[in-house]
């Protein structure tokens, strides 16, 4: 090795390294870097991305204390809306409820995910802390090593292109379902827990004002539609779609049109159209990884599970997920207390399979199956759907136990 490549080895180090810029891996990253702890993220898109891809807008309860409790929240009190109310949209009529005063009375904040984002990482930068844009994480090694002096590390391709190897006492897999952490864990080192719930979303970002004061959820032959607000100005819309139909098959017209017979805008009230900004096509699975550690490399956000979308869990497992790991990493790191790092996979596991099975309830309550032919799957679906909306309208105790499990992570 050259004198050059020796003292770029040396300076790409760190007590941990953390790869992905979402809000787990920037969440973790301002905690460590509080906790006098040095940290550095890797991120292998661009600042200007990092701060602009979309993505779901509702903060739990919990999500918003963890802020609050780190100082991290001055944004979405500032900008975001508190939000309490949802409603269901079917043959029989709407259904309104109020979740924000059922269960133990907590509402959601709406505030996207992007300004969330930029929020955290002008925080980190604030602090001084190291983040490395346009830096791909390639593979993970040595993360099982034991006592004899080799060190976790991670292989980067940066910017030029050269190939760098960035080295750590401890790596935090904060990169989603396809990035290095879960490309690198070698066959058997865990269990892969996955399911297709069968079911196909067309997203849309709309240019429109909100067209009803509530989340929206309509449940029709055709399919489900969705409606969820953004901001004054913006509005997130959902159809269930055809599974392998491109985004761009049909014009807006026809969307548009679609989703006024599926929330039937005839009864209800017509939609506010305007342009629409994005279209993205994306199956509705769930994805668990088990355990979330493997000797060093520790999984956190979309790396450790992904969830259907129906019930907006993913973000605020991922902050949640993030607290814990960075105080089991700080007792390591500064008491040498290891306790945290032996009960994280544990702990937050408990949080996502209780997360997966609301959202799987949630995917059952508002779609429609595809056609079945002679066992009468479709109609039996059905009935199990009226059934459920029945419930959730006449009783008081199914609706706190919806409201509970719909705001808690």
């Amino acid at each position: 090795m050259t004198e050059s490549q020796n003292s770029r080895t040396l300076r790409n180090s760190a007590e941990v390294v953390v790869l992905g810029a979402g809000p787990a891996g920037l969440v973790l990253g301002i905690l460590l870097h509080t906790a006098g702890i040095d940290c550095v993220i890797l991120e292998r898109a661009s600042r200007t991305h990092v701060q602009t891809r979309a993505r779901a807008g509702f903060l739990a309860p919990n999500t918003v204390r963890i802020l609050d409790r780190h100082g991290l929240a001055d944004g979405l009190h500032r900008h975001g809306r508190r939000h309490g109310t949802c409603e269901f949209r079917t043959a029989d009529g709407r259904l309104r409820l109020d979740y924000g005063a059922l269960g133990q009375g907590e509402q959601h904040h709406v505030y996207p995910q992007q300004k969330l984002v930029t929020d955290l990482l002008t925080h980190y930068l604030g602090l001084g802390g190291r983040i490395h844009f346009h830096t791909e994480a390639l593979v993970v090694s040595d993360a099982d090593a034991v006592a004899d002096g080799t060190q976790p590390s991670v292989t980067t391709r940066e910017p030029d292109g050269r190939p760098t190897r960035w080295t750590a006492r401890y790596l935090a897999g904060c990169d989603g379902r396809y990035g290095a952490a879960r490309r690198s864990l070698p066959p058997g080192a865990v269990r892969r827990h996955h399911h297709d719930h069968g079911v196909t979303w067309l997203g849309l970002l709309a240019e429109a004002p909100p067209s009803l004061d509530a989340v929206g959820y309509a449940i029709h032959d055709r399919g489900f539609a969705g409606h969820m607000a953004r901001t004054p100005d913006v509005t997130r819309y959902y159809l269930q779609w055809q599974r392998g139909t491109p985004a761009d098959a049909w014009p807006e017209q026809r969307i548009w049109d679609e989703l006024d017979v599926r929330m039937r805008a005839a009864e209800h009230g017509p939609l506010r159209r305007g342009r629409l900004l994005e279209r993205g096509v994306f199956d509705l699975t769930c994805d668990v990884i088990e355990p979330l550690r493997h000797g060093s490399l520790f999984l956190a956000g979309d790396a450790a599970s992904l969830l259907a979308p129906a019930a907006a869990k993913g973000a605020n497992l991922a902050v949640l997920e993030a607290e814990i790991l960075a105080e089991a990493l700080t007792g390591a790191l500064t008491r040498s207390d290891t306790a945290g790092l032996d009960r994280y996979s544990d702990q937050c596991l408990a949080h996502i399979w209780r997360a997966q099975e609301f959202t799987g309830w949630m995917t059952r309550l508002l779609h429609a199956t595809p056609d079945r032919d002679h066992d009468g799957g479709s109609f039996f679906h059905a009935a199990l759907q009226r059934s459920r909306l029945a419930s959730l309208r006449t009783s008081r105790i199914h609706q706190d136990w919806f409201a509970e499990n719909y705001v808690g992570v």
